[in-house]
């Protein structure tokens, strides 16, 4: 993997971090909130939209527009269904189950129908970072997962991990093989969305803008992080990343968010959490390596 993609998938780390916790407070905005945040990023970043299809960085197909669509619908899904397992599960259940079976499912995709190469390191290095992902979530403490109530959050966090390896598997699909501009791909998915959205929200406006009173700016911020982040993966795809590599790297938004709250926030971390970022970081290693 070369430095270049390397860090482009980090800095989609942060802002992946930042925007998944203002995701969480506003949580009870749900459906309402999702279709705030795709109109925000939907406006702002129309310029480099237009600038991209004004240069011709996109070749057009049937292919081209029917994996949008596809790619709009699955992100969709996976919005809504992760509001609705943060309303109704635990974060500590929902997010690393969702974030582990994710880049599982989206490796064994590449390997089975984009060509990616397994190896011992890469298949070594994913299992690394999901493992690091359950002990960081959990606190180290997997007897969580005995609780009934757990298990609202495993069924919801199983579903967002498998809608996060269709959609990865499909952009990634779209970028290399179709030649779609990941900010024309991101910004058409966003706009299928919001125009799937609208009917419903038309009919139930007022209780859409009650549940978006005090939530605007935040879903500003998560608009312009949330696409920013899963361009960036896209371009990194775009330059010759595998899948199979840098799904489960995206995952390094969790360790980032602990070490940031422990070093800048004076969080306490118990000894559960900096084992995980520790299995993290050497899964981290053996995905980066050539």
């Amino acid at each position: 993997m070369s430095a270049q993609v390397f860090a482009l998938i980090f800095l989609s780390a942060v802002f992946h971090a930042t925007w998944n916790l203002l995701a969480k407070r506003a949580s009870s905005g749900g459906a309402a909130f999702v279709l705030g945040y795709r109109v925000c990023s939907t406006l702002l970043l129309a310029p480099w939209v237009v600038y991209e299809l004004w240069v011709g960085a996109t070749v057009w197909s049937v292919a081209a527009v029917g994996f949008i669509v596809l790619s709009a619908v699955i992100h969709l899904g996976y919005g809504l269904c992760l509001q609705r397992g943060y309303q109704v599960g635990d974060l500590s259940v929902v997010y690393p189950i969702a974030r582990g079976t994710g880049p599982l499912l989206a490796s064994a995709g590449a390997y089975l129908w984009l060509g990616d190469t397994p190896s011992v390191g890469k298949v070594a290095g994913m299992f690394c970072v999901v493992g690091g992902v359950l002990l960081i979530a959990t606190q180290g403490n997997l007897s969580i997962f005995k609780q009934p109530r757990a298990w609202t959050g495993v069924r919801w966090g199983l579903l967002v991990g498998v809608l996060i390896a269709c959609y990865t598997v499909a952009d990634a699909y779209s970028v290399k093989n179709l030649r779609i501009s990941p900010v024309v791909l991101d910004w058409c998915t966003g706009l299928t969305i919001t125009m799937m959205m609208a009917p419903d929200a038309w009919v139930r406006r007022r209780l859409y803008w009650e549940r978006m009173r005090g939530k605007w700016l935040p879903a500003l911020i998560v608009g312009l992080l949330s696409p920013l982040a899963y361009i960036l993966v896209l371009y990194a795809l775009r330059q010759g990343g595998e899948v199979s590599q840098i799904a489960p790297l995206r995952e390094m938004s969790l360790m980032i968010g602990t070490l940031a709250g422990f070093l800048i926030l004076k969080e306490k971390v118990g000894p559960g959490r900096l084992l995980g970022c520790a299995v993290i970081i050497a899964g981290v290693v053996l995905l980066a390596r050539p």
